[in-house]
């Protein structure tokens, strides 16, 4: 777990282009932060936070990552002010109206994970349609987080399993972390490789607890709407620094490390 790097050395992300991420998830935390220290409301600050949506997913599918997830609304979020909460859903159906033809043009695949049913019916359709147009696309995939949770996410998985038991198509003793696995959220996607937290918060506020078990985590004091592409690439770089060893030694790693 590592702070940013100071802003005054953003490094040479071609460079690292062999130990990139595959997939790099991010918590946006900070936007009503942003707002306050600049004296306006807090649904500014998620228009601004919005925006650094729109630099970090350019940014990521030119450096070559993969799979791109981002925190948009946790399970959480509904606790919230309403005025707050209908703020957040106005930007993001305003967002999935004007911005999918640009994510679909630059070759972005979105993807949409969490428990969608809470949503209005135009919001649900949006969100299809979005998913409709861009499914062919293959230059990086995006996948937004909403009305998720992590443990709602392994609670989801444990009733599909236990319905699968139910029918009679799997024993108690088949469940196990691979078959888990095969029903948690993006079970099609690679792993978590980098989970970034913008704000200064340490924790992981019930993000993946599934998909993240062996991520490599950086948090960084940058407010999200003040996270842009050179932000990113020291966060890849701190990453790239890093020796993932997935419970071997550091010996077993470097005598065989692809294995």
């Amino acid at each position: 777990m590592s702070p940013s790097t100071p802003p005054s050395s953003a490094p040479d992300i071609e460079s690292l282009s062999g130990s990139l991420p595959r997939h790099v998830a991010i918590i946006m935390d900070g936007n009503n932060r942003w707002a306050k220290l600049r004296g306006q409301p807090g649904p500014e600050g998620h228009r601004a936070g919005e925006q650094a949506v729109h630099r970090i997913v350019e940014h990521a599918a030119r450096s070559g990552i993969e799979v791109l997830t981002v925190f948009a609304f946790s399970s959480e979020n509904w606790r919230r002010p309403e005025n707050e909460v209908a703020a957040l859903m106005g930007l993001f159906l305003e967002a999935l109206t004007k911005k999918v033809n640009e994510l679909h043009q630059n070759g972005i695949r979105l993807r949409f994970i969490g428990d969608l049913s809470r949503f209005s019916v135009a919001l649900q359709a949006g969100m299809q349609a979005a998913v409709d147009k861009t499914q062919g696309n293959v230059r990086m995939t995006l996948v937004i987080a909403v009305n998720y949770g992590g443990q709602w996410d392994m609670a989801h998985a444990a009733q599909r399993l236990a319905s699968e038991v139910l029918a009679g198509r799997l024993a108690v003793k088949e469940i196990t972390p691979e078959r888990m696995g095969h029903f948690v959220q993006m079970a099609d996607l690679p792993p978590v490789d980098l989970l970034i937290r913008t704000g200064g918060e340490m924790r992981i506020s019930n993000f993946l607890l599934w998909q993240t078990a062996y991520a490599e985590f950086y948090f960084t004091e940058a407010l999200w709407p003040d996270f842009d592409g050179a932000e990113l690439d020291r966060a890849l770089a701190d990453y790239a620094g890093r020796q993932r060893r997935f419970g071997r030694t550091s010996e077993q790693v470097e005598a065989a490390p692809h294995a």
